[in-house]
């Protein structure tokens, strides 16, 4: 049995260690272990167990803090009330990374499955669009990414811009790939439920070179106040795995590729 104590102090010198990578967004293993007067095995034992909890992303020589922000509550909230379909987004968001490469110029919503792709994506080098206030917050302090930020009327209870200054802001641009996300999607299409926000969505989708959707299988057989696009229109659809076969069949009749995302297998996980 672990001594009490020693749970507690590895606790607190975690913590302490999340601090740390919170307060500069990105600090080096050598800072770090200078910092915490540990070993570098302790430090790196100490890093995985953050990257696991979501709450940093280990890169080379380094780490990037992840975890939440102030601005990111609502993000916080939903995953408090239903882990399993956040489960789900994390599966999601590790599909759409792979559809990623460096250097990619791209467009991200503000969506809670899209905030967990942007998670993947720190420390990668890109150059991101955003209307999210959120996912700008996790980019702002990287030199690796270079980062716009849609200007525009805040929607506060998501933190995304939306509106004619984000539309107009969105005409001048081009990205190679958008991710958005949605509120629900049936036989005619994908749904928000912000009619502002929507507008704003269909200008990134003219924006884009493809347009990728993020959205867990719980959103379908449902709609919403307005209807961003027709199937037809995206090109890529990333979904888990439990989506039923009548949407599967669907997104093949619409031409619309379809990602499925599933928990990787131990020898996938392990090779990763």
């Amino acid at each position: 049995m672990i001594p009490s104590n020693s749970l507690q102090g590895s606790t607190a010198r975690r913590a302490k260690l999340r601090d740390l990578i919170r307060q500069h967004g990105f600090v080096s293993v050598p800072d770090l272990r200078a910092a915490m007067d540990v070993s570098e095995s302790t430090i790196r034992r100490d890093l995985e167990s953050l990257e696991e909890s979501g709450e940093a992303k280990r890169t080379h020589g380094g780490v990037f803090f992840t975890g939440p922000s102030s601005t990111v509550r609502q993000f916080q909230s939903q995953r408090a009330d239903d882990d399993e379909t956040w489960e789900k987004k994390r599966l999601i968001a590790l599909a759409a990374a792979a559809l990623v490469e460096d250097h990619d110029t791209l467009l991200l919503d503000g969506g809670s499955t899209t905030y967990e792709l942007a998670r993947q994506l720190v420390g990668r080098p890109l150059q991101i669009v955003t209307n999210s206030l959120p996912v700008a917050n996790l980019f702002s302090t990287q030199d690796a990414v270079d980062l716009v930020l849609l200007g525009g009327a805040i929607h506060h209870r998501t933190g995304v811009t939306h509106g004619p200054f984000t539309d107009q802001m969105l005409e001048a641009i081009n990205v190679q790939k958008a991710f958005l996300s949605v509120a629900g999607v049936n036989m005619k299409g994908f749904f928000n439920s912000n009619m502002l926000l929507v507008e704003t969505e269909r200008c990134m989708m003219r924006a884009a070179d493809r347009t990728i959707i993020v959205a867990d299988s719980t959103k379908f057989g449902r709609s919403s106040l307005a209807r961003m696009c027709e199937w037809s229109d995206v090109a890529t659809l990333v979904v888990d795995d439990a989506l039923a076969e009548a949407w599967r069949d669907h997104a093949k009749q619409s031409n619309t590729q379809l990602i499925l995302a599933s928990e990787p297998n131990p020898q996938e996980r392990q090779a990763s």
